[in-house]
């Protein structure tokens, strides 16, 4: 059937159907309201979200900037720089599987896209180039892998933007709901114009500029909230059953990774917030620090840590870890990939603190120290995020990003949909929190480290 007899068609079916005279002209819905802070939330818009495909995950995007090349990615996380150069388009379907995309297949694309021009009630929102992206990204979301995915050229720029530790946009990490599958705020960094504009961890994000984004993936969401040193974003969230607007100025942003202090007890706490190109330096840094104020026992806090680079983590667990393993990856054909560290002479109690944020790279150093037996875990069950990807660039400046293996921890442990779970499962009071800053996750690991030794 041509684009016009489907034309033809509907017109007799709305000859033969018309609307009632209550009907016709009438079709209101309620007027929005203006969104102010702490408005309540007429219906609660994760349960729209849910209708995505898949299982939540924390794939943090910090939004800024980085040169492209083929990556391995965990969590969505950049994780380890393969090779240079990009895949070419029109290669072939590889594998022996019948190709779904053929003349049948084709025509039909042009009928649907015919029906969209001449039907859709927007016609300013259809573009040739919101139509192909649509196309790529219909053909990965098709797997039903939340983790495959499309990237045009505009997200697979702000995907890159990881690695370099400096960007422009409002500092926070945006990662995708575990039980709702919405995009969520993770973490906020400190001192940065997402805190100053009162963003917090676990804010789900409604829209970005009046932009309904709940059924976004991150990438599309992160691309939103970038933009140019100056400029305002105005973001809708919802907290607590109720939405809350505010406005944040972009700035460019000097990621600092890792931070540390030393404790009373002469307990030394260090904080990796990600897993970068600059991480490594940072925690030597700090590390060295600690070590010359006198420490004695270390508290290394992994929560809300998204992930990062392999480079990064092994490097990290290099410091930290017996000689032997760090983890390793299997792919289909039962092909493993060791990460190995070659072994260190840290003789520190160590405690391990964790939370439901804490995935991908932050997983492999807990587990890895969990398995080692060189420190305890205190906190909540963390995410549970143990498959890999390849990101694969295209040669027209896209990309796509494809699960390619499963991931083992030191022990052996695959931990995806199941996470690691803590030696000392401790909750965070949030009221205690709120009330004098007390942390309960980190008071038990004072403990923890007090009694070892």
């Amino acid at each position: 059937m041509s684009a016009e007899d489907l034309k033809k068609m509907n017109e007799e079916i709305n000859k033969e159907m018309p609307l009632s005279g209550e009907e016709q002209g009438s079709l209101e819905t309620p007027q929005s309201q203006p969104v102010t802070a702490a408005q309540e939330a007429p219906q609660d818009p994760r349960t729209r979200a849910k209708k995505k495909k898949g299982l939540g995950k924390v794939r943090v995007f910090i939004l800024g900037m980085a040169a492209g090349f083929m990556l391995l990615l965990i969590a969505g996380q950049l994780l380890y720089p393969i090779r240079t150069g990009a895949v070419q388009t029109g290669t072939g379907q590889g594998s022996g599987l019948q190709s779904a995309v053929g003349s049948d297949t084709i025509s039909k694309l042009k009928l649907l896209e015919q029906c969209i021009y001449d039907y859709y009630y927007e016609p300013e929102d259809v573009t040739p180039e919101k139509l192909e992206a649509g196309m790529y990204k219909g053909l990965m979301n098709s797997l039903g892998d939340p983790y495959t995915e499309y990237y045009t050229q505009e997200e697979y720029k702000s995907l890159m933007e990881e690695t370099t530790g400096v960007y422009k946009g409002i500092g926070a990490y945006i990662g995708l709901d575990n039980d709702t599958n919405a995009p969520v705020f993770t973490s906020i960094m400190p001192g940065t114009p997402a805190e100053k504009a009162g963003l917090r961890a676990g804010d789900i994000i409604c829209a970005v500029n009046g932009k309904d984004t709940l059924t976004m993936e991150t990438a599309e969401v992160a691309s939103l909230v970038k933009g140019e040193e100056g400029t305002d974003v105005e973001i809708k969230v919802m907290r607590d059953g109720q939405y809350v607007t505010v406005t944040a100025t972009r700035a460019t942003i000097n990621v600092p990774t890792v931070t540390s202090k030393m404790l009373p007890d002469n307990i030394g706490y260090i904080q990796i917030t990600e897993f970068d190109d600059v991480t490594p330096a940072q925690f030597e840094e700090n590390l060295a620090q600690m070590k010359k104020e006198g420490m004695t026992s270390l508290i290394l806090d992994l929560r809300n840590n998204p992930g990062g680079t392999v480079t990064a983590v092994t490097q990290i667990a290099s410091g930290i870890l017996p000689e032997g393993l760090v983890f390793y990856m299997e792919d289909k054909d039962g092909r493993k990939d060791e990460y190995k560290c070659p072994g260190a002479d840290f003789e520190y109690p160590v405690a391990v603190l964790v939370n439901e944020y804490s995935a991908s790279a932050a997983e492999i150093l807990a587990g890895a120290i969990q398995d080692a037996g060189i420190g305890k875990l205190i906190g909540t069950q963390t995410y549970g995020k143990g498959i890999v990807q390849n990101l694969y660039p295209l040669d027209d400046g896209s990309a796509l990003k494809i699960t390619i293996a499963d991931y083992y921890t030191r022990g052996g442990r695959n931990i995806h949909k199941v996470g690691i779970e803590p030696d000392y499962i401790v909750e965070l009071d949030a009221e205690k929190y709120e009330k004098d800053e007390t942390d309960t996750q980190l008071e038990k690991a004072k403990e923890v480290l007090l009694n070892a030794e």
